[in-house]
């Protein structure tokens, strides 16, 4: 008799206890809990590291501090990613949507606590990232990994993956609303009954670490300080415009630079990366690590305190000095985060998102004021986070709650729907997909809210292949072909040679008439009674490419090869069947 073990034990005693709708509410309070939990040790862990580093130091000219920091931590992540964990997992949400696309919602279970130590090391050291991705890849994969050990369908290992985003995203910036936009606008998590109570309670748990651990100095909060104004909409608008073409722009140079980077050894990426990183960040200490408190000295309009330069210059009395260091932080924002990522460290670009968008509004509103103009900057850099942020993960409705909520009310709501509105809509004119799914997208791998593309996304050819078809061979004669037909129920024969390529296919209705006729079953030969299929499918083929391929040929079976090699046939019955079985399967709540 075979032991059970104690999994298996308390999984029947679930069963008879504890009905699957509850103890899937049960899961996604204590998976957003661990959520929040890794949101808490990793933004106080950097929070420290930070103040141990640069206490009591200044940003004069003999400090390099700027400069061998970052190199540190993103050489010690990079040897402990290559020859620790030996694994060189992006820590980051496309992976995460990957993982959901590809992987069955399963994601490794080192990333609980891989993407936790990555992250303290390239953010504590100043990389120039956000610990937004890190944070989030490790809270879904506890709930990956706690779904999968429990034996949960895909179906609620995704819900569970996406809850312990929720609660990472509601314990980092205290908005529990956005968590919930969140995992329904970047994870793509369609919103159903199913879905809806789970979310909020994660998102709840992850808000309630926030309360009872973090301190005031670690959390992004605000409180507006100035009323929105009615008469300065359109100004809101052109700020639309403005961060949308920014979010282009950072799109496409985070790209170019992981591009190039990618041509280069790991070794040379590391030193050459590092080396970059450093001469930036010792012309401008603002770019160091996340950002925030940059942003926070930036809604005070407290310029002067982000102004330090290693250089002593004396220049931030000039307005054309205060527009080139503001510009220069701009426009070197997206290279500092591209570079610290490439070259090993571990981190995301929400945060550089917020910080480029809050220097976007503020040096938009301060041009207008130069004008004669009477504009709060606050508002104006806090809208631009929304805009940037939106435009950049192509997600309004995430930029619109996660700065509504962070300035606890919603007295900018209208100028916040009309920026990041148009930001994504300008974001749209130029690339339809975001930083995080346009790799996905070009690799047919990306799913959406489209429930037919969602199911094409999520079907695998290898499940609809049908290997009963009976093969002949290409020197064989009518006479053993007909010996075939007695055995087979299929109206279709592959036609393979020796070495198993696909040479064509053979009818039963082409040859139904001459089946009976024993005098040409020695003469007549296989070779000249097959045809060529309409069509082929490639072993590696996406199932869109099949769908299209069915649908440009109007045929009902279909073989499928690699490499010339005949693997088996794929017919329309078959297809529509694994299509309605999987659409009932994620459509059902």
């Amino acid at each position: 008799m075979i032991k059970q073990t104690p999994l298996i034990r308390f999984l029947i005693w679930r069963k008879q206890n504890i009905s699957q709708r509850n103890f899937i509410l049960i899961l996604s309070f204590i998976v957003g809990l661990g959520g929040g939990i890794i949101a808490l040790i990793l933004k106080t862990s950097v929070f420290y590291l930070h103040e141990l580093l640069l206490q009591d130091k200044g940003f004069d000219e003999y400090n390099l501090l700027m400069f061998i920091y970052p190199f540190i931590g993103i050489t010690i992540t990079f040897f402990f990613v290559k020859y620790i964990l030996r694994d060189p997992v992006k820590h980051n949400i496309a992976a995460i949507l990957y993982a959901i696309s590809k992987r069955n919602s399963l994601m490794r279970a080192h990333k609980i606590f891989s993407s936790i130590i990555g992250g303290i090391l390239t953010a504590g050291f100043g990389g120039s990232i956000g610990l937004e991705s890190p944070i989030i890849s490790s809270g879904s994969s506890i709930g990956s990994n706690v779904g999968r050990i429990l034996k949960l369908s895909y179906k609620e290992i995704t819900l569970l993956l996406s809850c312990g985003a929720a609660g990472a995203i509601s314990a980092i910036f205290h908005t529990p609303l956005a968590a919930i936009v969140f995992a329904i606008e970047v994870l793509l998590i369609d919103l159903t009954r199913f879905s809806l109570i789970p979310l909020l309670i994660a998102s709840v748990s992850g808000a309630i670490v926030t309360n009872v651990f973090f301190q005031d100095e670690i959390l992004f909060e605000f409180v507006l300080k100035d009323p929105y104004q009615v008469q300065h909409t359109i100004f809101y608008i052109l700020l639309g415009i403005l961060t949308g073409l920014i979010s282009v722009y950072f799109s496409k140079v985070f790209f170019k630079v992981e591009n190039l980077a990618n041509k280069l050894s790991d070794l040379r990426r590391l030193f050459l990366g590092g080396a970059i990183l450093g001469v930036i960040l010792f012309l401008f200490p603002p770019l160091y690590g996340e950002g925030y408190q940059i942003i926070k000295a930036i809604f005070a309009e407290d310029f002067s305190a982000v102004m330090q330069t290693n250089m002593n210059l004396e220049l931030s009395n000039y307005q054309w000095f205060f527009y080139f260091f503001f510009l220069s932080l701009l426009i070197l924002k997206v290279f500092a985060t591209s570079i610290t990522i490439t070259s090993g460290g571990v981190g995301g670009i929400i945060a550089p998102s917020l910080f480029t968008g809050a220097i976007t509004g503020m040096l938009f509103s301060h041009s207008l004021n130069l004008l004669g103009l009477n504009i709060s900057e606050s508002n104006f850099a806090l809208v631009g986070m929304a805009g940037v942020l939106s435009g950049v993960l192509h997600a309004p409705l995430t930029g619109i709650f996660l700065i509504a909520e962070t300035t606890k009310g919603y007295e900018l709501i209208v100028p916040l729907m009309l920026t990041s509105t148009i930001s994504f809509v300008t974001v749209k004119f130029f690339e339809p997909n975001s930083i995080f799914t346009i790799q996905l997208a070009k690799r047919g791998e990306l799913i959406t809210h489209h429930k037919d593309k969602a199911v094409l996304t999520f079907m695998k050819l290898k499940s609809v292949i049908e290997k009963d078809f009976t093969t002949v061979y290409i020197d064989s004669n009518l006479g053993d072909l007909v010996k075939l037909v007695s055995k087979s129920n299929r109206n279709i024969f592959p036609v393979i040679d020796e070495d198993g390529i696909l040479n064509g296919i053979i009818l039963m209705d082409n040859i139904r008439e001459i089946m009976f006729e024993r005098e040409m079953y020695e003469n007549t030969m296989v070779s000249n009674l097959m045809i060529l299929p309409p069509a082929y499918i490639g072993y590696k083929d996406t199932m869109k490419e099949v769908i299209e391929k069915f649908e440009t040929t109007g045929a009902w079976n279909l073989p499928v090869i690699d490499n010339a090699k005949y693997i088996g046939m794929v017919s329309k019955s078959k297809l529509f069947s694994a299509y309605r079985n999987l659409l009932l399967e994620i459509s059902d709540e």
